[in-house]
């Protein structure tokens, strides 16, 4: 008799073990559905189209992906995709950050390279500079670059 106990104790155990193991598989699949929206809103450009690729060579982007993405981690918010050009390089140069002159892995940019810009930098030029400011790959550009600038602003140097 004591053996039967033992066994039922055991099988009401599993029996009451087995729904909560299901349960947490569920909310690992849609914790996983989450991370892929978001993945996917992470790769919209301004237009809330498929983001395209902004440069490769040189390997641009945050994550050096080619892609103008971004995350938390990004503090500059790296969305803004430009074609640079001589005068934005001098620019930015004057500021404090030499993107020319290579260094380490970096192969420093060329006037006509594309590359991700921070979206306040690319602000800050057009507010002081609007003739200096670099041409914008509008189907590249990051859809968090319109929390800092007007789409209409972007249009205007856009290709």
């Amino acid at each position: 008799m004591e053996k039967f106990i033992k066994l039922m104790i055991f099988l009401i155990l599993i029996v009451i073990i087995m729904p909560k193991k299901k349960r947490s598989q569920n909310k690992r699949s849609k914790k996983g559905k989450k991370k892929r929206t978001k993945k996917k809103e992470n790769f919209q450009n301004i237009h809330n189209e498929d983001l395209e690729i902004c440069g490769t060579d040189p390997m641009t982007g945050y994550f050096r992906k080619g892609y103008c993405t971004t995350d938390n981690s990004d503090h500059g918010t790296h969305t803004v995709c430009s074609k640079v050009n001589k005068k934005f390089l001098d620019y930015t140069k004057s500021m404090g950050n030499d993107l020319s002159t290579p260094r380490g892995s970096f192969p420093g940019l060329n006037p006509g390279d594309n590359w991700c810009l921070c979206a306040i930098r690319w602000k800050q030029m057009y507010d002081e500079h609007p003739e200096l400011t670099p041409e914008v790959k509008l189907n590249a550009t990051h859809k968090k670059t319109l929390n800092y600038i007007g789409k209409d602003i972007l249009e205007k140097y856009g290709y």
